[in-house]
């Protein structure tokens, strides 16, 4: 079948680029459509990705709209990568919590942040969800927005569409975990499960041999060099030193727990807020001089420059453009090859609990192994977790549902609930005061709670 590949926020800084190099390396004959409802951003999506279809004489059709609407009918795949509001909106979500001692490093999953930054983007799904629902009702529906559990629980609940998340954190930290072991990516297998952001690897084989042991080993003498670092007299070695820059919170928390927590520490630490108040981090703090925040926004400023330069330039593009470019894209084509071809193909999405984990909520939104089939990606059954990862996940998944409710119905007392179980806050009032100062400073995105506004 020719796909007809209709990609909703198109103005994303990387991941078009990623997309589209993909697609046009991959020779598929497609139809694709871009969609941004900046007409700026999308004239930049528009005007790159035509040259490097030009650049490769791929065999794409190529069109563009700031209505979706217009280009949904026959639709085949939807892919959606909005970010309501851009950088500036993510900026409050992190800036504003520093101002009440909230140190994110991230700021799009969970801790304040990824509640606010919740409200506004569950809403503008549920109204993409409705219309391809509408207009493209057997399409696939791919979900790469944050805070991905969140966002899929709120569509689910409102549209009921079949919205599939998909992030490249479990496969990011598996090629990490073979680079501490010494190994190919290539040659493993593994099992991971959890929340997007906090996916726990429960099994790790090589050429049909476990590997737990080890890595469990290797984190009990980071524990031992870590805990040397924080009792040491200021005199620190070379070694001891290293054991504190390569994500020491997650292998504290392989020591603990027996499994280790994807994606690393940038975002498995705003799982834990309590552990680091004030931001606090092996002697750095979060968000600042340990995963720099102001870095993110910088790069990602940056790498939108590069793109509009590429694109608005009388210049064709650079020989090696294509060898460069990574990102978040990287599976989606080879998950929408093994649906068509019915491969069987294992990938980890982002679906509704149906009892592959017997012991996690039904229904709740779980990051967890599918295989690829012709009607789509399908859960694998699994054995029940250990009741201390449900414990790290349970207040997790009712955060999703609290979060998910009070953006759907713009119910104030929700947000506040919300911040409360998230655990970044250190008191009620503090969680009062800093949801409303998050919801003044986004009112203009947040019509469910400013009905006036919408009016």
């Amino acid at each position: 079948m020719r796909e007809k590949i209709v990609l909703i926020g198109a103005g994303s800084a990387m991941f078009t680029r990623g997309l589209v190099a993909d697609l046009v390396q991959s020779g598929a004959e497609c139809d694709l459509a871009l969609v941004d409802i900046d007409p700026a951003a999308l004239r930049v999506a528009e005007a790159l990705t035509g040259k490097m279809v030009e650049a490769t004489q791929a065999p794409i059709t190529l069109s563009a709209s700031t209505n979706r609407r217009d280009v949904l009918v026959g639709a085949t795949t939807v892919i959606c990568t909005i970010g309501v509001g851009g950088r500036t909106a993510w900026e409050d979500d992190v800036f504003i919590p520093r101002q009440y001692g909230i140190f994110q490093p991230v700021g799009d999953t969970v801790m304040p942040g990824g509640s606010s930054r919740a409200l506004r983007m569950i809403p503008a799904m549920v109204d993409i969800a409705q219309d391809i629902l509408d207009l493209a009702p057997s399409a696939l529906f791919f979900n790469y927005g944050n805070p991905m559990a969140a966002i899929c629980c709120g569509v689910r609940k409102a549209t009921g569409a079949n919205m599939i998340g998909l992030c490249h954190g479990t496969f990011q930290t598996a090629n990490y975990l073979a680079r501490a072991l010494g190994v190919d990516t290539a040659q493993a297998t593994y099992t991971a499960v959890g929340m997007n952001h906090m996916t726990w690897f429960l099994e790790y084989v090589i050429a049909g041999q476990d590997q737990m042991p080890k890595l469990r080993k290797m984190a009990a003498d980071k524990c031992a060099c870590i805990h040397d670092q924080r009792s040491s007299d200021g005199n620190h070695d070379e070694r001891k030193s290293t054991c504190l820059q390569d994500n020491p919170f997650s292998w504290e928390l392989l020591n603990s727990f027996g499994a280790f927590p994807a994606v690393l520490d940038r975002h498995v630490t705003e799982f834990f807020p309590w552990f680091f108040p004030g931001g606090k981090y092996y002697g750095r703090t979060l968000g600042v001089d340990a995963f720099s925040f102001e870095e993110t926004i910088q790069f990602g400023n940056k790498i939108y420059e590069d793109m509009q330069d590429a694109a608005l330039s009388n210049e064709p593009l650079p020989e090696d453009y294509f060898a460069s470019i990574g990102g978040e894209h990287e599976q989606v084509l080879d998950i929408l090859k093994s649906i068509r071809s019915n491969s069987g193909q294992q990938y980890y999405a982002n679906i509704p609990n149906q009892g592959q984990v017997p012991n996690l909520p039904q229904d709740t939104i779980i990051e967890c192994p599918v295989i690829a089939t012709d009607t789509g990606l399908k859960p694998i059954p699994l054995a029940p977790l250990p009741s201390g990862l449900v414990g790290t996940l349970a207040s997790r998944f009712a955060w999703v549902e609290t979060i998910a409710e009070a953006a759907l119905t713009g119910n104030r007392e929700l947000f506040v609930q919300a911040l409360l179980i998230d655990g970044a806050v250190d008191s009620v009032q503090t969680a009062t005061r800093l949801a409303d100062h998050l919801l003044e400073a986004q009112a203009v995105y947040l019509p469910q709670f400013f009905p006036a506004l919408k009016a």
